[in-house]
């Protein structure tokens, strides 16, 4: 008697569940589950794969959200990682069926994969919303697949996975550990000063990308797995685990299995991305020394799922926030080092016990993050350290403002130079990157170290599609010297891969007649990092007569681009298409005729 008594709350909470599970309503039973000619209609078609009958008897239907593509390599190990998603979900007894959607590959589209985030999100929002889907996994890696599949499905609002591709193995080049980006830039520089012939340049191309994956920097690719595994997103060590290593497949396998029961559980992603689960992605950018371009995507994010997160959260929730993790582009080590140390589980922990992480934040996995990373350990203090012992005073991201960027700039101190970043210099001005590829390695241009560089039109509306060209390379007569900084500012974006101190997404840019595009060679700039403040030592009188002769850049004639130039936000708001902020869930729609 006494033992079936102990059974009871156990027995009352399986009931509770099982109850719970049946008030579910699939949207696929409006497809599959049907009498008659509509039931018969979308059964018989899907039969000619060779699916059985039973694979229709109201299981939840997985949609698998594909950005595989050859001229994406960082996701071109996709259709692997797909096939143990679907043996996951087999396995729980859900029926997968993968789809195609828009691959943004960082190393060749052109001008800039930011300018197709925002489609590739409609394509995503759109292909969910049509098709029999109750769950699904989104298969993301490449920089922009990321923030732009997670977009599109939170207007959805269906439970939702995220599993990334992993990033690469360490790039070794004779005996050195190189990371992908980070040492293009160093490499670069080395070209121009004499100190690396040409051939010697060819050869570290193929020693820094030797496995499938990702950037394995803490780059943007790196920084958005992790935002995934903050927010809650991911399972425990998605952002880490690299491409190559057979737990990454394992880890596919076991979103799956979970994507089921998110279903059955209706754990839709409104209810994991909640304002502290945002709270908690932009403490652990700074943690992780994260790459600024998490700024615009999880602004855009959190605006699709109907959270307010503004450009002033960054600074206010991430300014105390050491860096903890010595990673290229701020340190020394790269992602396959990470994992091995123990991976974001730690970084988690690290904060959690200093009191900055909001616990009982809810994750895909159905606990709290507190409990997924409570017991984590730490196999190298070198790579990650204790939060009373950082690897960097300072790491997050700064905003900055002034009468230069009455909307907000960005630095990221980490990556930054110490003795920069507070400095007054003159100002050499590009009018775009055309114009600084042309000129900036003419001997004769006037310029010198303490100058500050800067670059305009090349924001969402300028380049077009805010293009990561705001890390200006160096002047060849300057490096040649042995300078190794300066002081940058744009309106443009940087690879999370980069280094110096270099002001970001000034707004509102120089294509819609922001400040930037009023400043001329010479006039004076002071950078006030500590201070926040961003200052162009101009009289207003001459200002505003400057602004009088300004004159936009032509609008594009038509197509995607056209709609992209009349309906882009600021760098400030996260760069969303304004008519596609918040989200309308995923109804069933109306039956075909």
């Amino acid at each position: 008697m006494a033992r079936d008594k102990a059974k009871r709350p156990a027995d009352k909470k399986k009931a509770k569940a099982k109850a719970k599970e049946d008030d579910v309503v699939l949207r696929s039973h409006e497809w599959f589950g049907k009498a008659g000619m509509d039931g018969f209609h979308h059964r018989s078609w899907m039969k000619n794969q060779g699916l059985p009958h039973h694979l229709f008897d109201g299981r939840p239907v997985i949609g698998i959200c594909n950005t595989w593509s050859e001229l994406t390599p960082c996701n071109a190990h996709f259709r692997l990682l797909a096939e143990r998603v679907k043996r996951g979900v087999y396995e729980a007894g859900g029926f997968p069926l993968e789809f195609p959607v828009m691959s943004l590959g960082e190393t060749l589209m052109r001008p800039s994969t930011m300018m197709f985030r925002n489609l590739a999100s409609m394509d995503v929002e759109e292909s969910i919303r049509a098709n029999p889907i109750d769950g699904v996994v989104l298969l993301v890696g490449c920089d922009k697949t990321t923030p732009a599949l997670v977009m599109g499905a939170a207007s959805c609002d269906l439970p939702t996975i995220v599993v990334s591709g992993g990033p690469m193995l360490n790039g070794r080049f004779r005996g050195e550990s190189i990371g992908s980006g980070t040492h293009v830039w160093k490499f670069v520089e080395a070209v121009k000063r004499g100190d690396m012939t040409n051939a010697d340049f060819q050869e570290a191309e193929a020693c820094m990308s030797r496995s499938p994956g990702h950037c394995m920097t803490m780059g943007t690719a790196s920084t958005m797995a992790s935002m995934m595994e903050a927010v809650g997103l991911a399972l425990p060590s998605n952002a880490a685990i690299p491409a190559a290593d057979s737990r990454r497949n394992t880890l596919a396998h076991m979103a799956g299995r979970r994507a089921v029961d998110m279903v059955r559980e209706d754990l839709r992603m409104s209810k994991i991305l909640t304002r502290h689960a945002f709270e908690n992605a932009v403490r652990t950018n700074g943690a992780i020394g994260g790459s600024t371009n998490a700024v615009v995507h999880l602004m855009a994010i959190a605006g699709r799922i109907g959270i307010k997160l503004k450009l002033e959260d960054w600074d206010e929730l991430g300014r105390d926030v050491p860096c903890l993790v010595n990673l290229m582009p701020s340190g020394q080590y790269l992602m396959e080092d990470f994992y091995y140390a123990g991976g974001l589980p730690v970084v988690l922990k690290e904060l959690g016990e200093a009191g900055i992480l909001h616990r009982r934040a809810k994750t895909a996995n159905g606990q709290s993050i507190w409990k997924n990373v409570k017991d984590a350990v730490c196999y190298e203090r070198d790579v990650i350290h204790a939060y009373d012992t950082p690897f960097k005073t300072h790491g997050g991201i700064c905003v900055l403002r002034g009468n230069l960027a009455p909307g907000g700039a960005v630095i990221k101190p980490s990556a930054a130079s110490p003795e920069l970043m507070q400095h007054r210099g003159r100002a050499v001005v590009f009018e775009d990157i055309d114009d600084y590829k042309a000129r900036i390695d003419n001997p004769k241009l006037d310029i010198d170290e303490s100058c500050v560089m800067v670059m305009k039109n090349c924001g969402p509306k300028g380049y077009p599609g805010f293009s990561e060209v705001g890390n200006m390379a160096l002047p060849a007569k300057l490096l040649k010297k042995g300078v190794t900084d300066m002081v940058r500012v744009s309106d443009a974006r940087m690879s999370g891969t980069a280094y110096g101190t270099v002001v970001l997404h000034t707004a509102p840019e120089a294509a819609v007649g922001g400040p930037l595009a009023l400043v001329r060679d010479g006039d004076m700039i002071e950078l006030d990092v500590a201070n926040r403040r961003l200052h162009l030592d101009v009289s207003e009188e001459v200002l505003e007569e400057r602004r009088a002769s300004w004159t936009a850049p032509e609008v594009p004639e038509r197509g995607y681009w056209r709609m992209y130039h009349e309906h882009v936000m600021q760098a400030d708001t996260g760069c969303d298409f304004d008519f596609l902020v918040g989200g309308s869930g995923a109804p069933v729609p109306r039956e075909s005729h």
